[in-house]
């Protein structure tokens, strides 16, 4: 049940992008900057794309600089790092809750799934999920839960 809740989710975000690109005649860019060795990076890379955005792809072997540069939280940190529409999505965060945080325009400097959780976009291991939150931040460092997944409450 949870897994068609979570493909309902994902269709609705893909056709808001659909209709957003057609607003505009262009789909919702996307920079990601990520470390030429991480696999997982890759897939979550192709969940983006396979949800409408179009992705500028930055290898970079000083990802350190890179989260420093966007102001990401050490205890917020992943493995990639991706900036969209003026907002910093750290690691494996689900398209759909970027779509929801494009949506509500929210007063945050971006979104973050901490670590890597397995299950998540890029992070898929047969069926297993762990439970994660997607947080939000802000420039002052203060962060709030945006987002639950796999029964995290």
């Amino acid at each position: 049940m949870k897994s068609l809740q979570l493909m309902g989710l994902l269709l609705c975000a893909s056709f808001s992008l659909e209709l957003a690109a057609e607003e505009t005649g262009k789909p919702m860019e996307m920079t990601v900057y990520r470390s030429p060795t991480c696999g997982c990076c890759g897939k979550w890379l192709e969940h983006a794309k396979q949800s409408g955005f179009k992705i500028n792809d930055v290898i970079s072997e000083d990802m350190d600089a890179i989260k420093a540069r966007f102001g990401i939280p050490e205890k917020l940190a992943s493995c990639h790092t991706a900036v969209v529409d003026g907002y910093v999505v750290e690691g494996h965060v689900p398209a759909a809750d970027i779509q929801n945080l494009l949506q509500s325009k929210a007063k945050v400097a971006g979104i973050a799934a901490p670590g890597m959780p397995m299950g998540s976009p890029g992070m898929e291991m047969g069926g297993q999920q762990d439970a994660y939150k997607v947080v939000s931040f802000d420039k002052e460092g203060k962060f709030d839960v945006f987002a639950s997944h796999g029964n995290a409450n």
